[in-house]
């Protein structure tokens, strides 16, 4: 989960850099570096592992200068060493970048430098961007207009600032997509950069948020603001009080909305470091597999609750698809509490948040009297779940506050998603250009669900209409179906409405009794290899007067002849929907929520975390 500082002003830019970075320690990383302008010249100090390294490196080689820029990397493109953390420079040591997201058509741009004679030094993503930039001022661009072309094409979701040696009183940033976040800190005679707020909350409480396709040169008494396409921008500025809650928050009324809209983040930052991109394969080490270990496995079962649970009935269909492994799924409190056929040659995956969840942590020691392989996925470092296990799979989604859990359900999706992939690879399931692909996919899931955050004003529009409503019904089929149960708990969960996630095949069975015009029914009917059943269910449930929602793909226009209301999704890997479609119902029930005026981060009756029974 990179953390993103840069400064400008009269002060040593270095200490300020450091103590930010060290602020955003929560958001994990492995590696660190900083890059300042002294004396004319770009000087550049990096390390692996802890910040604690790279202090001791800047005690015995120091920097100072009044411009710089910090980074703390996840890896995604190349292994976790010096060689590959950032700051990266050009050819010529006068431009230096730094960067969070994926860039997504780095290969291709690489190759088209590399042919121009550029030479690359580490194996990351990210410097082809400070190359481009480079090249196009080699052509004749200035600065900030090199910058802009370079910006334009880079694909996927990123956040990126950078610095010249030759203009050393200014920084370009910009935020492409909605996976990067990018706050600029308005101080007095001096700027600051950050990813997140509390890196620079101790230097000014004045801040713009960057949306997507903008672009700033900053420089120490102010700020441009432009587009991607050179438009001008007047952004808004915030004062955020000196309150930690408040500015963690930043610019969201709360803090489950904030957490929905870093999802584009967050599955950027679970995916870093295990999707190997140039490879094409997946790199779990921290699973403690060998192919002997992983063929030995003749069955797993997933033991987990409330919305983990249904996280994990996403990732039955998830592995038996990629590794062809039979998979159970059981609520933890109901498992702990049978005699389940369990031996060593049974896997049990647990997922839990927390990794504290009482009736979890007992199936796990259930699992665990048996001689079974004990496997979790949890958001938090060093919870008793992670220490029980054999291999854990961090979510890397950073604090989640609302009690209603957003990018932590995304996040273990897709490291279940990781996990069958990694499997099949062991096993010899997934190999060749079907298990590149699978990897390639994962390159377009945070800019696929960063495209949901442009209905947040539709969807607030449709829980404005739907907030009376008493009872709710969601239908999905397939690998959608547990995202039905997930969005009809949301809903639940945070605006006390009642309502009921089906498969959509299950309906003739009881739920069609309930039908009528006082019933909202929301049906996830992408374009995939049911959705021709879910038109009929469609056309069942307006038969009977029902209010049809129905969530569908992008282009899909006969579907607005069937349904009362459409939201649109881009269309995605069918792997991957269930990650895309939890997005908008996750925002349908917050608008509903907020509009019933409900205590959306911490509702009635219900906790973060269940520690007891």
């Amino acid at each position: 989960m990179c953390g993103i500082v840069g400064y400008v002003g009269a002060r040593n830019a270095t200490p300020v850099i450091y103590d930010g970075l060290k602020r955003l320690e929560y958001r994990g990383y492995d590696s660190a570096g900083i890059a300042v302008i002294q004396n004319d010249h770009i000087e550049v100090r990096r390390e692996a592992g802890k910040l604690d390294a790279l202090r001791d490196l800047l005690a015995s080689q120091p920097i100072t200068g009044p411009i710089g820029i910090g980074h703390t990397r996840w890896a995604t493109h190349g292994k976790a060493n010096q060689l590959n953390a950032h700051p990266h420079l050009d050819c010529t040591g006068d431009l230096v970048v730094i960067h969070n997201g994926i860039v997504e058509n780095f290969l291709d741009l690489r190759h088209e430098l590399q042919a121009k004679g550029h030479v690359f030094k580490s194996e990351t993503d990210t410097e082809t961007i400070v190359h481009l930039v480079e090249q196009y001022m080699q052509d004749g661009l200035d600065f900030e207009e090199a910058a802009r072309r370079t910006l334009n094409r880079l694909q996927g979701s990123q956040a990126v600032v950078l610095m010249n040696r030759r203009q050393p009183d200014r920084l370009i940033t910009a935020r492409i997509g909605n996976a990067g976040g990018v706050t600029i800190g308005l101080g007095d005679g001096e700027m600051f950069l950050a990813s997140d707020m509390p890196a620079i909350l101790d230097y000014t409480r004045r801040v713009i948020f960057l949306e997507a396709g903008q672009m700033a040169v900053v420089v120490k008494d102010g700020y441009k603001i432009i587009t991607l396409d050179g438009e001008p921008v007047e952004a808004p500025v915030h004062n955020i009080p000196y309150d930690p809650a408040s500015a963690a928050k930043g610019e969201y009324r709360h803090f489950m909305q904030k957490e929905i809209f870093e999802q584009a983040r967050s599955l950027t930052d679970t995916i870093r470091g295990r999707a190997d991109f140039d490879r094409g394969v997946v790199e779990l080490p921290e699973m403690n597999l060998s192919v002997q270990s992983a063929c030995a496995i003749n069955r797993i079962v997933i033991a987990a609750c409330g919305t983990s649970y249904h996280a994990g009935l996403v990732g039955r269909y998830l592995i038996e698809t990629l590794a062809r492994i039979p998979v159970e799924v059981d609520i933890a409190s109901e498992f702990r509490y049978r005699d389940p056929v369990i031996d060593p040659s049974v896997a049990v995956l647990t997922i839990t948040q927390s990794g504290e969840t009482v009736d979890t942590l007992a199936a796990m020691e259930l699992a665990d009297n048996a001689g079974c392989p004990l496997w979790t996925i949890t958001n938090v470092v060093g919870s008793q779940a992670q220490r029980m296990s054999d291999g854990a799979i961090l979510i890397h989604a950073g604090p989640e506050i609302g009690v209603a859990s957003t990018k932590t359900f995304t996040g273990s999706q897709v490291d279940m998603y990781l996990l069958g992939a990694y499997l099949g690879q062991l096993r010899g399931t997934l190999y060749g250009d079907r298990l590149r692909q699978v990897v390639n996919d994962l390159s377009r899931l945070p800019d696929l669900v960063g495209h949901m955050f442009d209905r947040a004003e539709e969807l607030e529009r449709l829980a404005n209409e739907f907030h009376h409503y008493t009872d709710f019904l969601f239908l999905g089929r397939g690998i959608n179906y547990p995202i039905a149960l997930e969005g009809a708990l949301k809903l639940k969960e945070i605006s006390y409405i009642h309502a009921e996630g089906y498969a959509a095949g299950e309906m003739k069975h009881g739920p069609i009794a309930l039908i009528d015009e006082n019933m909202p029914v929301v049906c996830l009917a992408p374009k995939d290899a049911v959705y021709d059943k879910m038109i009929s269910q469609i056309e069942q449930a307006k038969a009977r007067n029902a209010i049809v929602i129905a969530v569908a793909t992008e282009g899909d226009e006969a579907i607005k002849r069937k349904a009362d209301h459409v939201i649109y999704v881009p269309e995605v890997p069918p792997l991957l929907l269930p990650m895309v479609l939890s997005v908008p119902l996750q925002m349908l029930a917050y608008y509903i929520a907020v509009r019933r005026g409900c205590d959306v981060d911490q509702p009635r009756n219900l906790a973060k975390s269940v520690t007891v029974e």
